[in-house]
């Protein structure tokens, strides 16, 4: 077969130019004539009360400014995580259809649960993207599994393999915004700037969209684009420059009980809520301001000042894409989406962190976190509020991120899109879903979703446009139902209908208890009426399991995370080896690619060489500032340095300088004891040095990078600044771990820390 005869071609061939008759096809589809750029801005972990104009009193003008000429929408749902709500609102379809049941970035061994969107599930990008449109992605993804996230791939679920021809950000779930793990396409990245020269992700993110739409204005003005930008704002850590924290001195010293009611007045002033909208009562599971200290309430004021810089850093640049999208005279033909991915995050548990992470294996001390409240936002410090400003961050709505509660799953949307938005400023209180963004986003821009995408049957859509809501503001919902399930937390929307049950880990589903609310007549979920229409209730729970079964939401996982994680060593296939080689590498590992030495006794042994003893710098680090563990070489000695918490330190160090030359060091830890054991340094055969580490079991568990030959993000010890990188050869790191098994514990945590 001649090659051409692999296309359409429709001119002749004859033996000669002079006897053919030439024809050309255009490379991929061509968007019809005045077809609207796309501008999709997902912010996280922001509760449905955090912006000005939904009642917070945290300075968002330049969101405010859009929703001004635009809509608010108040009664818009997702799916209470944030993986599952990105699944969602990129492809269309239900979460668990598509693979993303919750935040578990692994494989299951069940469809619901792969931990990457499925191929049947085209995402927006790759329809846009066939249909004439440039496509880039900027900021969070989040999107495949955590063993796909290195060097090695595969690719096909990063973004670039689904649709978008251009990336920058981040893979995981959360990250520093002063230290990120970037990654530009296919490829983990330095950071541009150092944060001790005014860095900030933030920043960076805004940078980059601005400058892909310049260039994508440049290159071919006459096509649309799409652009996603999904910020790590607000997140924790809650990092922003100490200008932006320091203007909310003072400003919650009242507490947040009392905010509570100050939002709630504000809300009904702004009409953002129902005139028969109730504040429910505090949560059961908040502290009372009035009982705290004068010290807690310093901290935890403090805290909230640092979102609420954090928040207010984001709307300063979201302003800044705007302002381009002016001066470029794009925003009147763009649709521009804003939202958050779920409701205000209550991980922060009672009384907040400076070390979110630390904290997961130990509160850290009042007195201690007191002692370190100006590092609060900075670099210093991984921090993140307590559950009391949560709760106010969701006024007037109940519980929180994760929970199918109106507080976990009802989150702000503005659109703005001036040829068909004329009501600007309007509040639109129609029931909608994160799903139906795709199908909203397919009507304005005249397209449809493929049938078949690259040779895979696709699923149908699931969503409902909402674009009907653009003209008429009383017009009923066109979305009659909509099921949800989250951490074996379930609900079911039916016609102006709730019913909801809060699901504990490791019970049987026959134990949870559903309740009941008529949203029509309860805005905030306050009056379970379950008691007063037990046929309606069971109406509903029968629905929800024919939903459930309908949209691929079975089986459902009763077990808590930990005991998920547990099984997941258990699948078949082989295990991780007890040996492991290394070489040193610029560009750092996920932490999924690490060495499992967590309990366990291990060896590690480098081979180097150096000219002279001046040669220095990092051999193996594990972590960064919030914890970790670093093996090192100055001032000619060998090092071990174990971060505990990012607030405790411990050092084996060898008794006598190195040899220059080519040697090989060895470090071996034996376990003595559930939490403790002993380190040993060693050149060759000859020891060198040994001492006691505490905290053994979470050694190797780490937030950030793993590095051969220099310190990735952030310095795991205060001893050197980063990168440290070595100055010999390091001509290879081997691992030995006597027990290659999961440590499930410690791996559920550093699935919840990264979420």
């Amino acid at each position: 077969m001649a090659y051409w005869e692999k296309e359409t071609f429709e001119g002749t061939i004859g033996r000669t130019t002079e006897e053919s008759v030439p024809s050309w096809t255009e490379r991929g589809g061509r968007a019809a004539p005045g077809a609207p750029n796309v501008v999709i801005i997902l912010l996280d972990d922001l509760g449905f009360a955090q912006l000005g104009c939904y009642g917070s009193d945290i300075a968002t003008p330049n969101i405010d400014a859009l929703a001004a000429v635009g809509l608010r929408y108040n009664n818009f749902h997702t799916t209470a995580l944030c993986s599952p709500t990105r699944a969602a609102l990129l492809s269309g379809r239900n979460p668990h259809s598509v693979g993303l049941r919750s935040v578990l970035m692994a494989d299951s061994g069940f469809p619901n649960a792969r931990g990457r969107v499925s191929k049947s599930a085209a995402l927006l990008s790759e329809i846009l993207v066939e249909n004439g449109y440039n496509t880039f992605a900027v900021g969070k993804w989040h999107l495949n599994t955590s063993q796909e996230q290195s060097f090695s791939g595969p690719f096909d679920n990063w973004p670039l393999g689904r649709g978008f021809e251009h990336f920058y950000g981040f893979l995981g779930g959360a990250t520093s915004q002063w230290n990120p793990d970037l990654v530009e396409d296919n490829k983990r990245v330095k950071q541009p700037a150092r944060a001790e020269d005014g860095y900030h992700l933030t920043e960076d993110l805004t940078d980059k969209a601005i400058d892909y739409i310049r260039e994508q204005q440049t290159a071919a003005p006459d096509k649309p684009f799409f652009c996603y930008l999904a910020y790590g704002a607000t997140h924790a850590p809650h990092h922003a420059p100490k200008e932006y924290i320091d203007k909310y001195k003072g400003r919650f010293d009242q507490g947040w009980d009392l905010a509570r009611e100050q939002y709630f007045a504000r809300q009904q002033a702004l009409g953002i809520i129902p005139p028969d909208a109730e504040l429910p009562p505090r949560s059961p599971d908040v502290l009372p301001w009035e009982e705290l200290s004068e010290e807690q309430k310093r901290l935890y004021a403090r805290l909230q000042e640092a979102f609420a810089g954090f928040l207010e850093h984001t709307d300063h640049h979201v302003g800044r894409l705007v302002q381009a999208l002016k001066d470029f005279g794009q925003l009147d033909n763009t649709l521009f989406i804003l939202l958050s991915d779920n409701g205000a995050c209550s991980m922060g548990g009672d009384h907040g962190t400076i070390n979110n992470w630390g904290d997961m294996h130990g509160a850290e001390p009042l007195e201690s976190k007191l002692s370190r409240i100006d590092e609060i936002g900075t670099p210093l410090a991984d921090n993140h509020y307590p559950k009391g400003w949560a709760q106010v961050g969701n006024t007037p709505l109940r519980w929180y991120k994760s929970f199918v509660h109106a507080g976990g799953v009802k989150d702000p949307l503005i659109i703005h899109y001036p040829q068909r938005i004329q009501d600007g400023g309007g509040i639109r209180g129609q029931y909608h879903h994160v799903t139906d963004i795709v199908p909203t986003v397919l009507e304005l821009t005249g397209l449809s979703a493929p049938a078949e995408y690259k040779g895979v049957p696709q699923q149908p859509i699931h969503g409902t446009s909402l674009a009907y809501t653009f003209e008429d503001g009383d017009e009923p919902t066109r979305k009659t139902t909509q099921i949800y399930e989250m951490v074996g937390n379930r609900a079911i929307y039916h016609e102006g209908w709730k019913a909801v049950a809060v699901h504990r880990p490791d019970t049987d589903f026959e134990e949870d208890v559903w309740e009941l609310y008529r949203l029509t007549e309860d805005f905030s979920e306050v009056r379970d009426v379950a008691a007063e229409y037990p046929e309606k209730l069971e109406e509903l729970v029968q629905l929800w399991w024919s939903e459930a079964e309908k949209y691929g939401f079975l089986p459902l996982e009763r077990r808590s995370m930990r005991a998920i994680l547990q099984n997941l060593g258990a699948r078949k296939g082989p295990q991780p080896p007890g040996e492991r080689v290394f070489y040193r590498s610029e560009l750092g590992l996920p932490m999924s690619k690490s060495p499992d030495i967590r309990g366990k006794a291990f060896e590690i042994t480098a081979e180097i060489y150096r000219d002279d003893i001046s040669a220095e710098g990092v051999l193996v680090a594990s972590g960064g500032r919030a914890g970790g563990y670093v093996w090192y070489i100055q001032d000619n000695r060998l090092v071990f340095g174990n971060n505990i918490e990012g607030v405790r330190y411990q050092y084996i160090e060898s008794a006598e300088e190195l040899p220059a030359g080519e040697v090989k060091l060895r470090f071996v830890y034996t376990p003595e004891g559930e939490n403790e054991g002993t380190g040993r340094l060693y050149l060759g055969d000859r020891h060198l040095g040994e001492g006691k580490l505490q905290g053994s079991a979470a050694i190797g568990f780490a937030f950030g990078q793993f590095n051969i030959g220099e310190n990735g993000l952030t310095p795991v010890v205060p001893q050197y600044q980063v990168p440290f990188r070595f100055g010999g050869e390091l001509k290879k790191v081997v691992y030995v771990t006597a027990k290659p098994e999961w440590d499930a514990k410690a791996a559920a945590e550093l699935e919840l820390a990264t979420e």
